[in-house]
């Protein structure tokens, strides 16, 4: 008999607003920002094995390290530092590009390798140490992180949307966006949100909402400013970057058919572009 699969979707996670409200002495930025999860992601698959390891695959996979250093292995780790596996990631999501891929990986591993090895998996506050974003890659719901992501709290339910991503193909360093920050004390979100009773509510909702990354990227980037305005000119009801960019999203009715005409309106205006259509929750 075969051996058992274990497999577990590491989703992509969107910032969908995000205020920088300061800046703590130790350099780390405080945040403010309402999240949600694509249905879409890498993909974690974990096997019995005699020793761990980790192995790369899928088209975002070139240039990625298997190394001891990965953020998988370290996850696994974690978990049980003598537990053994053979992991395989599917790199689905672009590397480094706002929309939290590699704390979702950890995060899949964890819940993964928890099954295998029969294990309960570790508080949302426990796994902090492994990266900023894992906590709320291993809740998976939407979220309002505070302070520098590990604060986290359970946001209104956000109506039914299909969602655009879509990534112009250009690497932005998050700490070179951060320091391009003319501002580091915004206004954080309102305490007192309303009602998400629907999608076009919540989406002028977000529009008096911010990224407040989004300027200093488009600086250093100029190609997040595009995807933008393509983004714009198909109709969505809201479009944002994610996190540093250079992922961008695009909100639509969940008709099933807008966001795809969207997504081949971008095709066919820029072909080399990453773009996926997906649920957002």
């Amino acid at each position: 008999m075969a051996a058992p699969l274990v497999t577990e979707t590491a989703r992509a996670k969107i910032n969908l607003c995000l205020h920088v409200t300061g800046r703590r002495a130790d350099g780390y930025h405080l945040l403010d920002s309402l999240v949600g999860f694509a249905d879409f992601g890498d993909e974690i698959i974990v096997a019995p094995a005699k020793t761990l390891s980790l192995r790369i695959e899928g088209p975002h996979a070139q240039g990625l390290s298997a190394g001891d250093d990965n953020l998988v292995l370290r996850a696994a780790r974690f978990l049980d530092p003598h537990g053994t596996a053979q992991i395989t990631l599917i790199k689905r999501l672009p590397v480094a590009s706002g929309i939290g891929g590699g704390s979702a990986d950890a995060a899949a591993t964890l819940r993964a390798l928890a099954r295998l090895w029969n294990m309960p998996l570790p508080a949302p506050e426990q796994v902090a140490i492994l990266g900023a974003d894992v906590p709320a890659c291993l809740m998976g719901l939407p979220l309002r992180m505070q302070g520098i992501g590990d604060v986290l709290r359970a946001a209104p339910p956000i109506p039914a949307l299909d969602v655009l991503l879509v990534n112009p193909g250009v690497a932005v360093a998050t700490p070179a966006v951060f320091s391009g920050l003319r501002d580091k004390e915004n206004p954080a979100l309102s305490s007192n949100w309303p009602p998400f009773e629907d999608a076009k509510g919540f989406c002028n909702w977000l529009a008096c909402q911010r990224n407040d990354l989004q300027p200093p990227a488009i600086v250093l980037a100029p190609a997040i400013g595009t995807a933008l305005g393509l983004l714009q000119d198909t109709g969505c009801l809201f479009a944002g970057m994610s996190g540093s960019g250079a992922t961008c999203f695009a909100l639509y009715p969940p008709d099933g058919h807008s966001a795809r005409a969207a997504k081949a309106q971008v095709n066919a205006r820029q072909p080399h572009w990453w773009a996926v259509n997906s649920k957002l929750s």
